[in-house]
């Protein structure tokens, strides 16, 4: 049961790779997203579902088993769990516009990911107030709110960024 809890908290073993697992465990979900987008022909409900049910995953393993993750790796918001970075790249990446063109998912992946990472490290407000809710809710919760930021601007972009080109 231990082996379970470990591989969900720390998003499939993505917590136990080198340097910086949040960027690797938001990786695993843009892979995700591009292997969904592929398989399904670049069909968005197909996109949009499996992401939907990422995110609900992710979250609901990162507060049901916050308390594991702090006893088991011996600190608050221990870095290897990166079931937080799962859902909250699944949400960045949620409803993003498309015209069914591979190289714009490419695109769309880069762009979200990149600004997931940029607003999950800078921490706006109020994503550090967040951070100190008790148990998994302040992991969870901080980066939901970077995944929002994300999603709106990556919105903005790359709709901005469409209009220009189509």
């Amino acid at each position: 049961m231990n082996n379970l809890r470990k591989a969900l908290v720390t998003g499939l073993g993505t917590g136990y790779l080198p340097l910086a697992p949040g960027s690797w465990a938001s990786a695993a979900v843009v892979a995700i997203y591009l292997a969904v987008a592929w398989a399904s022909g670049g069909r968005d409900i197909c996109v949009n579902g499996t992401l939907v049910l990422l995110a609900l995953a992710a979250g609901v393993a990162c507060v049901a088993l916050g308390p594991f993750a702090e006893q088991h790796f011996g600190k608050k918001d221990p870095g290897r769990n990166t079931a937080d970075e799962w859902s909250g790249q699944a949400l960045a990446l949620l409803l993003m516009p498309m015209d069914g063109n591979w190289n714009h998912r490419l695109m769309v992946a880069g762009v979200c990911f990149f600004l997931f990472r940029l607003f999950d490290s800078v921490k706006c407000f109020p994503i550090r107030r967040l951070e100190k809710l008790p148990l998994g809710w302040g992991v969870l919760l901080d980066d939901l709110a970077a995944a929002l930021y994300a999603n709106a601007a990556s919105q903005l972009l790359l709709r901005l960024w469409l209009l220009r080109h189509c």
